[in-house]
């Protein structure tokens, strides 16, 4: 069967609903469950603490699936952050073959390349369906495969958290000058950008913030959105709350898999995986709408303070964040060929959003 253009080749001929459609038609079907297709079990390793249901349920939707869509003759098993190895860790342990696959976020590794940041979310850049846009049919994920192709991984969107908020602080911050001297948990560009305005930046997995706040070794934390903050306890840590989540505007989760261990796939499991890993990119998104609004009003009447980042404060990032994007494509060749190829996309797809979308959402806004 020649059949492995759904993803790796970004030539999706149908719609997502087709495609799932087709999927579970293959789960019913007989001939692929009683087939020579061999058993296989593989191990996933996660960024996340399985307390975090939605961000963890995005590794575990992938792994029932591939189940389901096998009739059980390939299963993976997901494991929390810190079970095999640290949340941090991911990459390396799929990169090594610890593990043939693993859920996590490309920008906790833009110390190997700061062009692994394309792959999650860019500060200032795009919203979840852009970068879903990008990723599946703007050549973004045909870039990232080139990408991951040096560290013997291929990768796959699973996930994607939406418009992020901008972070739980101890102290108000009211001007650009008060985030000098801030110890603060952010990762990726966003980091490097916080950095640029002074802020101390730390990075910690998810089920390390909560203490690091609440016993003061650092002053203020992003994670996610209400809901999973909320679980983790960051209201609990530090009042005021902050928005946008500049740095992460449609931030993208992914499996990546070992390069080797992908190869021995069958092209029949290859085609699940990855739409296995598709389902799970658009169910999180809708997810986290869903559950984000409810989770932000418990957050308000338990007395969090809800504060908007001040003209002065995203200003100045905006204009750090394109500085590093132009620093790193100088010295970069890779990170210059995605930049270009990535910002040519997010200045056409925002011309086409400031028509059909953004008009809309101003006169529903009123």
């Amino acid at each position: 069967m020649k059949r492995r253009q759904l993803l790796s080749n970004l030539a999706i001929g149908t719609t997502t609903a087709t495609v799932l459609a087709a999927c579970n038609q293959t789960n019913n079907n007989p001939n692929l469950q009683s087939s020579s297709l061999p058993n296989i079990k593989w191990q996933m390793v996660t960024s996340w603490p399985k307390s975090l249901d939605t961000i963890f349920g995005g590794a575990q939707t992938v792994c029932d699936r591939v189940s389901a869509m096998t009739g059980g003759k390939f299963t993976i098993t997901p494991y929390a952050a810190g079970e095999i190895v640290p949340g941090l860790e991911v990459l390396d342990a799929v990169q090594n073959g610890t593990v043939e696959c693993g859920h996590t976020a490309s920008y906790y590794y833009v110390g190997k390349n700061p062009a692994l940041a394309f792959g999650t979310s860019m500060p200032f850049g795009l919203t979840a369906q852009q970068q879903n846009a990008w990723l599946y049919h703007g050549g973004g994920l045909e870039a990232m495969h080139k990408l991951y192709a040096d560290f013997n991984v291929i990768n796959f969107p699973a996930g994607n958290t939406g418009a992020q908020m901008g972070g739980w602080f101890k102290k108000e911050v009211k001007s650009l000058a008060d985030l000098k001297g801030l110890k603060m948990r952010i990762p990726g560009l966003g980091g490097k950008v916080m950095s640029r305005l002074g802020v101390n930046v730390q990075v910690l997995p998810g089920g390390e913030i909560f203490l690091a706040l609440d016993r003061g070794a650092i002053d203020a934390a992003e994670w996610v959105g209400p809901y999973d903050d909320e679980k983790l306890g960051l209201n609990e840590a530090a009042p005021f709350y902050y928005y946008p989540g500049w740095w992460e505007p449609g931030a993208t989760l992914e499996v990546q898999v070992n390069k080797s261990q992908w190869d021995k796939l069958p092209p029949e499991y290859q085609e699940i995986f990855q739409t296995a890993a598709m389902e799970a990119n658009l169910n999180m998104l809708s997810q986290y709408d869903a559950l984000n609004r409810e989770a932000l009003n418990r957050l308000l009447e338990g007395g969090t303070k809800l504060v908007a980042y001040s003209s002065d404060i995203l200003e100045a990032a905006q204009n750090a964040a394109f500085d590093i994007y132009e620093e790193n494509a100088a010295a970069n060749p890779t990170f210059k060929e995605i930049y270009q190829q990535w910002n040519e996309f997010r200045t056409k797809v925002s011309q086409w959003n400031k028509i059909n979308e953004l008009s809309f959402m101003n006169f529903v806004f009123q």
